[in-house]
């Protein structure tokens, strides 16, 4: 793909969701989800050549999300702990790749299915 977008690709609207920790009233720590941003994008499940050139990232990786370059999207270590959440799909963000280096376009590499609570 290249780093330009034709109109009318991204029309998902997709929440994007980091992890956070916090304490309940006992004082236990408690794991949820908040939202950094929401987002259009496009949304693919990758056919089977497309799934096996993936697997050199990550064995499950199943859809492709597609969204224009933001910032939060500049740290691999940070994106690999998102979620994207669409509807009442839940997709684990495994890899980010901002495509041509161009800062204009990302594809997430993404296993569709709730992981890490």
């Amino acid at each position: 793909m290249s780093a330009a977008l034709r109109g009318g690709t991204l029309t998902r609207g997709i929440s994007v969701q980091t992890r956070t920790t916090q304490r309940d009233s006992f004082g236990q720590q408690v794991l949820g989800w908040i939202e950094l941003k929401q987002v259009y994008a496009a949304i693919e499940a990758l056919t089977g050549s497309e799934r096996e050139a993936a697997m050199s990232i990550s064995t499950d990786i199943s859809h492709r999300i597609t969204v224009r370059y933001d910032d939060i999207w500049s740290d691999p270590k940070t994106v690999a702990t998102y979620r994207i959440v669409y509807g009442t799909r839940l997709f684990n963000v495994n890899a980010a790749l901002n495509i041509d280096e161009a800062n204009r376009v990302v594809e997430l590499l993404c296993t569709e299915g709730l992981t890490y609570g």
